[in-house]
């Protein structure tokens, strides 16, 4: 049997690149003599670096999304293609402390900024996944070089609250994207505005309560009134609305982040070749069908079997899955299952493929 290992990340326990390799490993103890093929993915989010080949890393001094100086890098892929994760310089991960308030993009604009200047880049592809902040990519914008302003023309201050204060933009000095332009890479279809826009469907990830949530939402509606665009826009409420910010402000493009990554690893081709594909993520619930991996995996699977493993199962399979083994099923214990992934995602890969004889 020709076997496709092409899982997502288990965010917060375990990267695709790891995972992938816990459950070849795993079959290989129950079929030692089937061909095996190790294609981790990604969404657009964080860990999107990991999963490309051909990378080769440029670090670079940025600021967190509280300001806090660290080493970033960016990727440069053969061709003149730079990825730039939003997570590694501004993440929520990295941070102490949630700031729903006062979190900016800045840091990750400083890495677009190196990314645009950088000889040989030909196009930027950001991968919006896993931000701390709700600025609609202001902070992003200012580091690239807008000039943003309050009422009585003073520099607007960073973060998602300030944005309530805005009263205009000057995009005159931006740097130039490079010739190829840029794509913004999301994992979400949210809007920008309203119940089911950054604020309020990603506020209380990030640590804001309702009241601060108000605040985000009214400074997202001002940030929209004096950039101009569409608010509605799918993806525009990715990473706490950076898509609309790098859309609108710097000519970006939105993509969606899985099927972009599907294509530069050549995922269309080795499910040509494979018998089965096994994909997989952390929480299998309805998200998983709208925009991330797993569904792009199922949907694309039309010649070949298709299993599951995930951490842990909250929605009906579709048709077409032949199989879902969950992590913590087996281990009989979310908090054995978060503890140890590879020793799970191991036994996950022997428990397939002794199923499949």
């Amino acid at each position: 049997m020709r076997v496709l290992i092409a899982p997502d990340s288990f965010k917060g326990t375990i990267d695709a690149v790891a995972a992938a390799n816990r459950l070849a490993e795993g079959w290989r103890l129950a079929s030692p003599c089937d061909e095996i093929w190790c294609l981790p993915l990604a969404d657009g989010g964080e860990g999107t670096v990991d999963v490309l080949p051909q990378a080769r890393r440029v670090p670079v001094q940025v600021i967190d999304a509280i300001g806090r100086p660290r080493t970033a890098c960016w990727s440069l892929l053969a061709g003149g293609t730079a990825v730039v994760e939003l997570a590694v310089a501004c993440g929520l991960p990295l941070l102490p402390a949630p700031d729903p308030l006062g979190a900016s993009t800045f840091g990750f604009g400083q890495l677009l900024r190196s990314a645009a200047g950088h000889p040989g880049v030909t196009r930027i592809v950001a991968a919006l996944g896993g931000s701390a902040s709700t600025d609609g990519g202001s902070g992003a914008l200012a580091a690239l070089g807008a000039r943003l302003f309050t009422e009585d023309g003073s520099v607007l201050p960073r973060g998602g609250a300030a944005l309530r204060h805005m009263a205009r933009a000057d995009l005159t000095e931006l740097i130039s994207p490079p010739s190829g332009g840029v794509v913004c890479l999301a994992d979400v279809s949210t809007p920008l505005l309203g119940p089911t826009g950054a604020a309020h469907r990603f506020g209380p990830q990030k640590g804001a309560g309702l009241g601060e949530i108000l605040v985000l939402e009214d400074g997202l509606r001002r940030w929209a009134s004096v950039l101009g665009g569409d608010p509605d826009a799918a993806g525009a409420g990715a990473a706490g609305g950076t898509t609309f910010g790098l859309v609108q402000g710097w000519g970006a493009t939105a993509e969606s982040g899985s099927r972009f990554v599907a294509d530069l690893v050549g995922l269309e081709s080795a499910l040509r070749w494979a018998d089965l594909v096994i994909t997989g993520e952390g929480r299998l619930d309805e998200q998983s069908w709208t925009g991330k991996v797993v569904g792009n995996v199922v949907a694309s699977a039309q010649e070949c079997d298709v299993a599951l493993v995930v951490g842990e199962r909250a929605c009906e399979l579709p048709a077409g899955v032949r199989q879902c083994v969950s992590l913590v099923e087996m281990a009989g214990d979310p908090a054995l299952a978060l503890a140890e992934p590879g020793t799970w995602l191991r036994v996950a890969g022997r428990t397939l493929a002794e199923g499949m004889r």
